[in-house]
């Protein structure tokens, strides 16, 4: 690009560092946002021209490039408008992809994650492997640090989880390697259909030199099937599922097991797969695989995600206290007792936000443990099984588990609910379990 004007479309740590990265290239930078008191606007350079209040198109229209927040649709009139007048409208992956391919970046590798659920768990264990492996690896994009202050020259891997808001406004990547690691319905209120979401997701493999899909969701499948590719999933072909000469379930490379899922800190049949797909996109850039052996028995997880928090007396707490909505905890439940030794023993409970608690009625019949319930929607929860019993608050149901439960037995902080009844907000709640 030429040195030339630029508008930056909404604040926030994302739009910051589009400025600065802008602002330092030589950029005549003009930021919009519509809100009165935008965050992070004292964080702007003072050579940055900040506008606030509705979008016009013709405002917009003057400027030949336009970089727009993830969280702004393309479809907003204004910016619709600027397109129609040939103004090229980005996102700050773009911006990052296309310096990732100038020196001195251009000689590290690239891997970009997405899916609709997990893709914070692969991203962040991939990037725990790498460092691990003692390589200079740089985490970010929908987590943590945004990609354009991930930029260095001592890089030599980059790791992006990407979101399809990022991938609407993305042309030049090309990375290594890239995965969808499933699809389910999200974002309808942004899209015109699911398809028109899956087709979305797809462009992370448009824009990579491999694809690696999940051969249980086959919207996850690349549409260019001769695109270099490898797929992951619960069968026992490519990366896969199977049982050891002792009988012992193992994740596995082409029939070949390397890793027995019981040492997994990980919780869950769901976390099989993503320890499946880390590992073979680990491969796919080189990382050895004596380090993501051993990433994998030490991971314990993101913060309040499935996190392993303890193991006392062979018994294993987990904290999932963000699955505030009745899916996440269908996903954290099931098949989890066909993973473990002993019983599974569930806590759950809040506000349900008006949810259908009568979903989870098939998951909970699989857990031969306690089933407590505590909070506002408590008796709720406790009309879809038979057996749940109701607390009066998390520390109540601690100490009911803890002296029910055995060797082997797994115990989860998975509330389906809102912690905001009773507690100051999801992550409290697993601060008191991590407490006991």
């Amino acid at each position: 690009m030429d040195k030339q004007q630029v508008g930056v479309i909404g604040l926030g740590v994302t739009g910051v560092s589009c400025v600065d990265f802008l602002h330092a290239q030589g950029y005549r930078v003009t930021v919009f946002d519509t809100r009165d008191c935008p965050p992070e606007v004292d964080k702007l350079n003072g050579d940055v021209t900040l506008l606030l209040g509705p979008l016009t198109g013709t405002e917009l229209a003057k400027f030949p490039l336009l970089v727009v927040s993830p969280g702004l649709p393309l479809s907003l009139p204004a910016i619709q408008f600027a397109i129609e007048q040939g103004v090229e409208v980005i996102g700050d992956i773009e911006l990052f992809a296309r310096q990732l391919q100038t020196q001195p970046y251009q000689h590290a590798k690239l891997v970009t994650i997405t899916g609709s659920n997990g893709k914070s768990t692969v991203t962040t264990l991939l990037g725990e492997m790498a460092k691990q492996d003692n390589i200079n690896v740089a985490v970010g994009g929908n987590i943590g640090i945004p990609a354009l202050q991930l930029l260095a020259p001592n890089i030599d891997l980059y790791i992006l989880e990407l979101s399809s808001f990022q991938l609407e406004t993305t042309h030049s990547l090309l990375a290594d390697v890239a995965t969808i690691l499933n699809i389910s319905e999200d974002h309808l209120d942004r899209y015109d259909s699911f398809q028109h979401y899956a087709q979305t997701k797809q462009f992370i493999y448009t824009q990579s030199k491999k694809a690696l899909y999940n051969r249980d969701d086959l919207l996850t499948l690349p549409v260019n099937e001769a695109q270099p590719q490898n797929s992951f999933g619960f069968d026992e072909r490519d990366y896969g599922i199977v049982k050891d000469e002792q009988g012992n379930i193992c994740l596995a490379h082409q029939g070949a097991p390397f890793f027995a899922v019981q040492q997994l800190k990980l919780s869950g049949k769901h976390n099989w797969l993503n320890a499946l797909a880390a590992f073979a996109l680990g491969e796919a850039v080189g990382i050895s695989k004596k380090a993501m052996l051993t990433t994998l028995k030490n991971y314990s997880g993101l913060r309040h995600r499935c996190e392993f928090i303890a193991d006392i007396n062979g018994v294993r707490w987990i904290n999932d206290s963000k699955a505030t909505n009745v899916g996440a905890t269908q996903a954290a439940l099931m098949g989890l007792s066909a993973t473990i030794a002993g019983k599974v023993h569930v806590i759950l409970g809040g506000e349900g936000k008006g949810a259908d608690f009568s979903e989870l009625t098939a998951v909970l019949q699989e857990v031969e443990g306690l089933i407590v319930c505590f909070g506002k929607d408590a008796e709720q929860i406790m009309a879809v099984s038979g057996r749940a019993q109701r607390v009066n608050n998390l520390d109540e149901a601690v100490q009911l588990i803890a002296a029910n439960s055995d060797r082997g037995d797994l115990v989860i902080l998975s509330p389906a609910c809102a912690s905001l009844d009773m507690y100051r907000n999801f992550m409290a709640e697993g601060i008191i379990l991590r407490r006991w």
